[in-house]
């Protein structure tokens, strides 16, 4: 699926530095920085088109499929959600502890085409699989290439 051009944005461009500089600094200790409270709560994705559908999947550990909400807009989709920490006794001493709790969104851009009415969505071992029907006019195809010869 072809990548989408979006606008700049500082606040998005900040974002990615501060993954990067997490990401160096994580590296330069050997992986012992200090986690932000909410980070790693926005889900995994990926999606790719196979023939004629769409897919999306969202990796959704722990996360009960009744605290998950998809919305479709225009071309967005949306997948919010929440991981609720279940009561924890006041006798555990964690040793370590990257498990995130709290509140989550992602958006994806659909493809042109993709009616949010023919969306169909499943849950299957902490994955969320999101499908769609693409257009024929919205899928992509091979284009040849001509080759010159020299005569």
């Amino acid at each position: 699926m072809a990548r989408e051009v979006q606008a700049w944005s500082p606040f998005r461009e900040m974002d990615r530095f501060r993954r990067d500089f997490d990401d160096l600094l994580n590296r330069f200790l050997g992986g012992r920085a200090p986690r932000e409270p909410d980070a790693g709560l926005a889900p995994a994705l990926e999606s790719f088109v196979e023939g004629n559908k769409l897919t999306i999947r969202a990796d959704l550990p722990g996360v009960d499929p009744k605290d998950v909400e998809i919305t479709v807009t225009g071309d967005e989709l949306r997948i919010r959600g929440k991981r609720e920490r279940t009561t924890e006794e006041k006798t555990k001493d964690f040793l370590h502890r990257e498990v995130s709790y709290g509140s989550f969104e992602r958006m994806v851009r659909l493809p042109e085409g993709v009616k949010g009415d023919d969306i169909k969505a499943a849950y299957r071992n902490g994955v969320l699989e999101l499908t769609a029907s693409i257009p024929e006019q919205s899928r992509s195809r091979k284009v040849p290439i001509e080759v010159e010869t020299k005569a």
